[in-house]
């Protein structure tokens, strides 16, 4: 089994693009420095600082734009305008940070330079990723070993997860096999043909998609055991999908429930609260400033586009289940649910036209910054669902509560990862997403967080 090709994993393709894109913005910088008449920007031990200060911009603005999304990164004509932007910016800030980075040149060329090689560095870069790295001769190729009835929604939610995950064939374990189901592209093998399938398809990982243990027959089970003996790759489902997806299938949960909600320590970690708490406090006064600079245009939109009150409360279900009053800036006609609650929706004809801006620009939350203060809300967590819509989900959907063991928050990343929800299939979603941020909390999930959420705020997403 030592033959199996060459492929990266998510994490390890995150890692090439972003070390790819700095090392190819130095060797290009260097190339022109030595080139062409371009002395603003040279590699030099005493210049580190200036290499620190753009490795930094770099990483940071290409995370906001978008740059490191593998979706966006396998496809030029989507990844070109994130490029161009994390240019664009990191160059502005380059300039105007001048304690830090080269003083203006004289000659205002070298500013052309400069731009122009970081935007040919990062294009050539990323022509070389697509053309080899994102090849079929790198896909992660895959069995799937389960039920057949489980096999359409597997298939789907990976592909949609990574699009260098291949789903090569799989193995039905029902008990019932006269039931035939096809798929475009995935061939059926039989359970003794798992090895040859391996060496002929050149097959990576195994996943082990079965959520009947009974299903899984001796000589499978044999099988199994004998491939992980060699180090071959075997996963469970719910596993590979959590690590790809970033969220937890909730609905292929089953009783043994406790197995995938190992919920991380950081959810007592007095030391991680306290710390997070201190974080709430000055981000959400740093809001109430710039909420009070907003006020006069808010309040100006509000008379001309709104015409009533400015504000409106609502109740929501916090930590364990207790029930607080939320502010949000009016983005509604008065009266909007006078017949009983419903779901927003994209295009919702309730939303007046100044209450869509401040929606698309986030403004409306900016009350919620007391809610915050006052202890109710964290920065960061479950978005606070209604009482009636909390009732009805948890109905519906399972392990939907478990939402409510850490505070809720003013972003979140279920709020990053996903458009705005409008049903119940978006609400499960969701769930997987919030799920994913309790069992995973960290400070380095959070900054994370904090930078997807001005990606979100910039391309006009969500809500």
């Amino acid at each position: 089994m030592s033959n199996r090709s060459i492929h990266f994993n998510i994490s390890e393709r995150k890692i090439l693009l972003r070390v790819f894109d700095i090392v190819s913005i130095l060797l290009v910088l260097y190339f022109v420095s030595n080139t062409f008449d371009f002395d603003y920007f040279t590699i030099t031990k005493e210049n580190w600082r200036w290499v620190f200060i753009l490795v930094l911009y770099v990483s940071v603005f290409g995370t906001v734009f978008e740059l490191y999304d593998l979706q966006k990164s396998s496809k030029i004509e989507k990844i070109s305008t994130s490029i161009v932007f994390t240019v664009s910016i990191t160059v502005l800030f380059y300039f105007l940070t001048p304690f830090f980075t080269p003083r203006l040149p004289d000659n205002r060329l070298q500013i052309l330079y400069f731009y122009f090689a970081l935007l040919t560095a990062l294009f050539l870069w990323r022509l070389v990723y697509l053309t080899f790295i994102v090849s079929p001769r790198f896909y992660k190729k895959v069995l799937i070993i389960g039920e057949i009835s489980n096999i359409e929604n597997i298939v789907e939610a990976f592909r949609n997860s990574d699009p260098n995950y291949k789903i090569v064939g799989f193995v039905n374990c029902e008990y019932n096999k006269s039931k035939v189901v096809k798929f475009n592209a995935i061939q059926e093998y039989k359970a003794k043909h798992i090895n040859r399938v391996i060496k002929e398809k050149d097959i990576s990982e195994i996943v082990v998609a079965s959520y009947n243990s009974e299903a899984i027959t001796a000589d499978i089970y044999y099988i199994l055991i004998k491939l992980l003996e060699e180090g071959f790759p075997i996963k469970e489902y719910t596993q590979a999908y959590e690590e790809m997806a970033q969220r937890i299938p909730v609905q292929f949960v089953g009783k043994d429930f406790y197995k995938y909600f190992p919920f991380n320590r950081s959810n007592q970690n007095k030391l991680y609260l306290l710390f997070h708490r201190i974080f709430d406090v000055l981000i959400s006064i740093i809001g109430v400033v710039i909420g009070l600079v907003f006020l006069p245009v808010i309040l100006l939109g509000n008379l001309l586009g709104n015409r009533g009150p400015l504000f409106y409360s609502q109740d929501r279900i916090g930590k364990n289940g207790k029930v607080f009053k939320i502010h949000k800036y009016r983005t509604m006609i008065k009266n909007a649910e006078k017949s009983g609650a419903v779901w927003a929706k994209k295009g919702d004809v309730r939303i007046t036209p100044f209450g869509k801006f401040l929606r698309h620009s986030r403004l409306d939350e900016i009350p919620q910054f007391i809610n915050i203060l006052k202890g109710e809300m964290s920065l960061i967590g479950p978005r606070p669902e209604r009482p009636f819509f909390v009732n009805e989900l948890s109905q519906l959907l399972p392990f939907y509560e478990t939402r409510h063991i850490v505070k809720p928050g003013l972003t979140g990343w279920a709020q990053v990862k996903t458009r705005y929800g409008s049903s119940v299939d978006d609400s499960l979603e969701k769930l997987q997403y919030d799920l994913f941020y309790i069992k995973h909390r960290s400070f380095l999930l959070d900054i994370n967080i904090l930078v997807k959420t001005l990606s979100t705020v910039i391309f006009f997403r969500g809500q």
